[in-house]
């Protein structure tokens, strides 16, 4: 992948292989992350995708960066993901992607990317065809924004680890109740891992990508 600066924005990213139309996924970090983070989890993709990780709107204290501003709020609500979503959505022009299919896109998200991930989806469900949320939370207000099922008919990824203690799997699994209920159609795997993606987790969503996507 290959780094890219375009307006207020620092992205890494792939450029899809052969010609045609493309397919726009984009990679969301977690907390403290940046655009070179979400790398590991693309192996295996389509060719046929425009890979893009751009780096969070916000410093992180501790470093790196982040989707939402107010740092000390561990369990942030949608509304908290607004800017860091309007201004992605700004981002999706065909000045800057051009030949891509930008009337929907694919979003992968880690941890608090996933979390965003979420946010785009459900405040903005007409720009999201398929998501994938990786170790990630569900931010607070999804459960009444289910309620008119936004999601209906799109594809879901959902991968935890179990022995996850800092998005505790509880999070997950709440993820994929209020996804269920929102319409989605939602794959899920959990293993015993920490805060990262398993082996056994990637060869799923490898599946995910190459039936259907």
């Amino acid at each position: 992948m290959e780094q890219r600066t375009i307006k207020d924005w620092v992205i890494r990213e792939k450029m899809p292989e052969g010609f045609g139309s493309f397919r726009v996924l984009l990679l969301l970090h977690g907390w403290t992350g940046d655009e070179n983070s979400m790398e590991i989890f693309t192996k295996g993709m389509p060719g046929n995708y425009w890979l893009a990780a751009p780096r969070g709107i916000y410093a992180s204290a501790p470093g790196g960066y982040s989707w939402y501003s107010d740092q000390e709020k561990t369990w942030p609500w949608m509304d908290d993901f607004r800017p860091a979503m309007e201004a992605l959505v700004e981002l999706l022009t065909p000045e800057v992607f051009p030949g891509a299919e930008l009337e929907q896109i694919d979003v992968m998200g880690f941890s608090q990317g996933a979390a965003l991930a979420y946010a785009l989806a459900f405040l903005t469900p007409q720009r999201v065809r398929n998501i994938i949320g990786l170790a990630g939370f569900m931010p607070e207000g999804g459960e009444a924004l289910a309620r008119n099922k936004p999601l209906s008919g799109k594809r879901i990824f959902v991968a935890h680890g179990s022995l996850d203690k800092l998005v505790p799997v509880e999070k997950g699994r709440t993820c994929v109740s209020v996804l269920k209920s929102a319409g989605g159609e939602v794959t899920y795997c959990e293993d015993e891992v920490g805060h990262k993606l398993s082996k056994g987790c990637s060869a799923e969503l490898r599946r995910f990508f190459n039936t259907g996507v």
